[in-house]
């Protein structure tokens, strides 16, 4: 029987939006929250650690980290050609506009091969603010 587990990420980050037209072209910073849900069958083995899980909890919270939080938390997140570049800060360079939108496809191409076999990512949600918010599914792909 296949289920779906999720669990909630947080990190802080600033971005600006290159030749944007609001406000938003002007540094700023945001507290995502990050939402990743995987589908799978929970490991029947009984003699293995992970027994009933359909992932780890704690190893998707490393792959997590790793992949994404370690680069994207307390960094100023601009594409490549932002006048703001030259900033000595921890900048991640990117060569998209950084919109909510971008950057949770970066993060589903961060994470989506790198699952255990038998584990898919099936939905990925990214809160820029407490009521705005980017949702990937895998079933529209």
């Amino acid at each position: 029987m296949k289920l779906r587990i999720t669990k909630e990420f947080a990190f802080e980050a600033s971005h600006a939006l290159t030749d944007y037209d609001g406000l938003c072209r002007n540094i700023h910073g945001h507290s995502y929250k990050l939402f990743i849900t995987l589908r799978g069958t929970p490991n029947e083995d009984r003699k293995s650690p992970k027994y009933g899980m359909v992932m780890d909890f704690a190893d998707l919270k490393k792959l997590v980290q790793k992949y994404i939080l370690d680069d994207f938390d307390h960094a100023l997140v601009l594409q490549n050609d932002s006048p703001y570049a030259q900033l000595t800060t921890k900048i991640i360079s990117v060569p998209y506009q950084p919109t909510c939108e971008n950057l949770l496809l970066d993060f589903v191409s961060r994470i989506a091969d790198r699952l255990p076999e038998g584990v898919d990512l099936v939905e990925v949600c990214l809160y820029e603010t407490a009521s705005s918010c980017a949702r990937w599914l895998a079933e529209e792909q």
